[in-house]
């Protein structure tokens, strides 16, 4: 793109969390960063109103957005978010997929492919790399040994196309991929799960064992009495606390100099930069598209996140199937 033309952008699917995306995208158009085309729902009623929160246009088809814009926010039900990206970057245009990146790793593949043919951006939402906690935690971060995670929450108030753990469970599993490395494979899942409310898996455990030996231990639950997101690892030499509800993080190691253990102990609470996330992804995704750089989080990270979670479900059913669920 020419370094005086504004990206075109718009946000399809304006529910609770795309409606987000739309309040950003009109923030930094009236910052003169980009252009803001409008929001898409497929529901009138929803389009109308964000767009006349975040004074742009509305849309219920977002077909209609093909010749319109250069990027977009794809926030839409999971089920439905490979045939939207892939015509958008089909078209040369650039996505920004919310987590999961699809529901099956067929979807996913195809999506790749896509941006791979096209030479379009294709951005995966993992938020929580964006916390400003895990933003100021990331540097300190070595060699994690052990992870020990919640994520727990009130029963969600939104429509619910899938499981915990492609819902929630998902940004921890995306999370300790890329705190351990890409490069480090998966060498085993055990895990369980139960229906409570749902229809769907509501609350699950994963025991995760990494090639180098690396554990981590995730419980994910949409069907808590309060609001946890907190994330506890070891690594050599300090005991690492991060909590993204809060915006906490903190290492607490031995002291190099230390006479004994009791006097020894340095607690470390880092500072952070306390930017919205949402704001610090799109900005990362606009950055990639005005730079001609690979996205942070690509398509090849969200897969690698879905085909981890899918292996989750998969002893997940093993185990009920054992049960008689």
């Amino acid at each position: 793109m020419a370094s005086d033309t504004k990206i075109r952008c718009a946000a399809i699917g304006v529910g609770s969390l795309g409606r987000h995306h739309a309040r950003n995208y009109a923030e930094l158009a009236h910052m003169g960063r980009i252009e803001f085309v409008g929001a898409c729902d497929a529901d009138a009623e929803t389009a109308k109103r964000v767009a006349r929160e975040n004074g742009a246009a509305y849309f219920t088809d977002w077909r209609e957005l093909l010749d319109k814009v250069d990027a977009v926010s794809v926030a839409t039900p999971t089920e439905t978010h490979a045939d939207i990206a892939c015509a958008f970057l089909d078209a040369g245009k650039h996505v920004l997929v919310e987590k999961p990146i699809a529901s099956t790793i067929a979807d996913a593949e195809r999506m790749i492919e896509a941006a791979r043919r096209s030479g379009a951006k294709l951005m995966v939402g993992q938020l929580e790399r964006y916390n400003p906690a895990m933003v100021a935690l990331r540097l300190r971060v070595t060699t994690p040994l052990y992870f020990e995670i919640h994520r727990v929450s009130p029963f969600p108030n939104r429509s619910l196309d899938v499981d915990v753990v492609l819902d929630v469970m998902i940004h921890d599993l995306d999370a300790v991929q890329w705190l351990v490395g890409k490069d480090v494979a998966v060498s085993a899942i055990h895990a369980v799960g139960i229906p409570v409310i749902s229809d769907k898996v509501d609350a699950a455990n994963a025991r995760i064992e990494f090639a180098n030996g690396t554990v981590a231990n995730i419980t994910a639950s949409r069907i808590g009495t309060e609001k946890i997101r907190k994330t506890r690892f070891y690594q050599t030499n300090s005991y690492v606390v991060l909590d993204y509800a809060t915006k906490f993080a903190s290492l607490t190691s031995l002291k190099p100099d230390a006479v004994n253990l009791l006097e020894g102990i340095s607690i470390d609470r880092l500072e952070i930069n306390d930017i919205e996330p949402l704001r610090a992804e799109l900005t990362a995704f606009l950055d990639s598209i005005e730079n001609d750089t690979e996205p942070a989080i690509t398509g090849e990270d969200g897969l690698r996140a879905l085909t981890l979670a899918v292996g989750v479900l998969e002893k997940i059913e093993a185990h009920r199937t054992r049960l008689d669920l």
